[in-house]
C-alpha cells in the first residue's frame, strides 16, 4: 500500500434507524454480577464485551477475494484498516481444531470459513461450499451465504 492512498475502513456504522433490523440491544455488563471478595480492578472496565452498531461484512468480503493469497499481506492491510483484529478470526482460524466450514454471522448471514495452510496462504475450509448446500433455519428471515441467498421465502 503506497503512502499517498487511503483505503476505505473495513467496516461500517449499522444503520440504527432501519425498521426490523436488530442491534443487540442489551447490557451485557448488567448480568455479570460481582463475585464475592471480587475487586473492582479485578473485574475490568464498566462497559460490554460487544461492540454495538458496526457491520464487519466489508471484511469479510475482503478476506473472501483473498483466498489463495499469502496471508500476511493480507493480514497487514485488513489489520490497518480496522478498528481490531478480532473480527478476522471469527472466519479465519489459526488452529485445525477451530476450522468451521461456514461461520454464522448475525441472525441469518453465514460466510465460509477461512484458514491458512502450510505455506502461509489463505484458503476456505470447505471450497466446494455452495449457498444450495445450506438450508435454512426459518422461513421468515433472508439466509445468505458470503451474501448469495439460500433457501426459499414464502
Amino acid at each position: 500500500m503506497s503512502h499517498g492512498a487511503h483505503k476505505e475502513p473495513l467496516y461500517r456504522k449499522v444503520n440504527t434507524q432501519t425498521h426490523r433490523v436488530h442491534h443487540d440491544v442489551g447490557g451485557n455488563f448488567r448480568t455479570e454480577r460481582q463475585a464475592a471478595g471480587e475487586s473492582d480492578a479485578s473485574r475490568g472496565a464498566m462497559h460490554g464485551k460487544s461492540r454495538r452498531g458496526l457491520d464487519y461484512t466489508p471484511l469479510f468480503r475482503f478476506l473472501l477475494s483473498r483466498v489463495g493469497s499469502e496471508w500476511n499481506s493480507v493480514y497487514s492491510e485488513a489489520i490497518a484498516r480496522l478498528d481490531r483484529p478480532d473480527p478476522i478470526f471469527w472466519l479465519v482460524a489459526l488452529h485445525e481444531h477451530e476450522r468451521q466450514e461456514k461461520v454464522r454471522v448475525g441472525e441469518s448471514s453465514y460466510y465460509s470459513g477461512l484458514y491458512i495452510d502450510a505455506a502461509g496462504i489463505l484458503q476456505l475450509v470447505n471450497p466446494d461450499l455452495r449457498p444450495q448446500d445450506l438450508v435454512p433455519y426459518c422461513t421468515c428471515c433472508t439466509h445468505t451465504l458470503n451474501a448469495v441467498r439460500f433457501g426459499s421465502r414464502p
